[in-house]
């Protein structure tokens, strides 16, 4: 009498038969750059434990330079190094064409030092002393906007952003977001002429898990759709009835996805 399947053997015919996209699944990798051990293994091993390939560096010119040897899906960067500065590290990472997010750590709460961070080209930062909690929180959400393949500008018909500075301008002219209309804007441009479901946008843009009945994608897309319609330049976010949202550069014509 045949007994079971191996497990393993089990495990290798689902992955044979599995779709194509579930073989190009890759582990993400991350940079830690800080001189302080205890806290660079401490972030390293919660890192881990949620399923990333971590390297660490202690001063800013070794992390620099794993940074250009190594594509890096995002970069944990300490103000405070033994050589160059984290501030120094972006700048230097940024001249050089890398886009790799940069989460910068800093023990510093003053606006100024974080604003001079944001301006050498990190894309968000922590203050220290912080919980391994919000840090994985904050990586989450740099990594859904791209990766080490996230590109500093992005544009569609008149509309262009600008990833860096967090800029909105259709044909030149710069046009006024709140923080949540550009993250939905943003979320928009990085996925054009594609339908966008609620629960994409509750979970990729307000990162809760929302009941997807709830009417704030809705009433955020009606806010962000007035602003845009103010200029005849602008992409038209379209309503696929039964499905979501596209962002689509194409006029909108009766019989096809309602724009309402």
């Amino acid at each position: 009498m045949r007994g079971k399947p191996a497990p393993l053997v089990t495990t290798v015919r689902n992955l044979a038969a599995a779709p194509a996209a579930w073989h190009n699944i890759r582990i993400m990798k991350l940079l830690i750059i800080d001189d302080d051990v205890l806290i660079r293994e401490y972030v390293e091993r919660g890192l881990r434990d949620d399923g990333y390939t971590v390297d660490g560096a202690e001063t800013g010119g070794e992390g620099a330079l794993m940074a250009r040897l190594a594509p890096y899906d995002a970069i944990v960067l300490d103000v405070q190094l033994p050589d160059l500065s984290g501030y120094q590290v972006a700048e230097l990472l940024r001249a050089e064409g890398q886009t790799t997010p940069i989460l910068m750590l800093t023990a510093q709460t003053a606006t100024e030092s974080l604003v001079r961070g944001l301006d050498a080209g990190a894309d968000d930062y922590l203050t220290k002393p912080f919980e391994l909690a919000e840090l994985r929180a904050r990586l989450r959400a740099l990594l859904r906007r791209g990766g080490a393949q996230r590109t500093e500008n992005v544009a569609i018909g008149g509309l262009e952003l600008d990833r860096i500075r967090h800029r909105i301008t259709i044909d030149g002219g710069a046009i006024r977001l709140t923080p949540r209309e550009y993250r939905l804007l943003e979320y928009f441009m990085l996925h054009p002429e594609r339908v966008v479901t609620r629960t994409d946008l509750l979970e990729k843009v307000w990162e809760i898990h929302f009941d997807p009945h709830s009417n704030i994608v809705d009433a955020h897309v009606t806010r962000l759709r007035q602003k845009l319609r103010r200029h005849p330049a602008a992409p038209q976010i379209a309503t696929v009835r039964g499905f979501g949202f596209m962002l689509t550069a194409e006029p909108v014509l009766e019989g096809q996805p309602d724009s309402r």
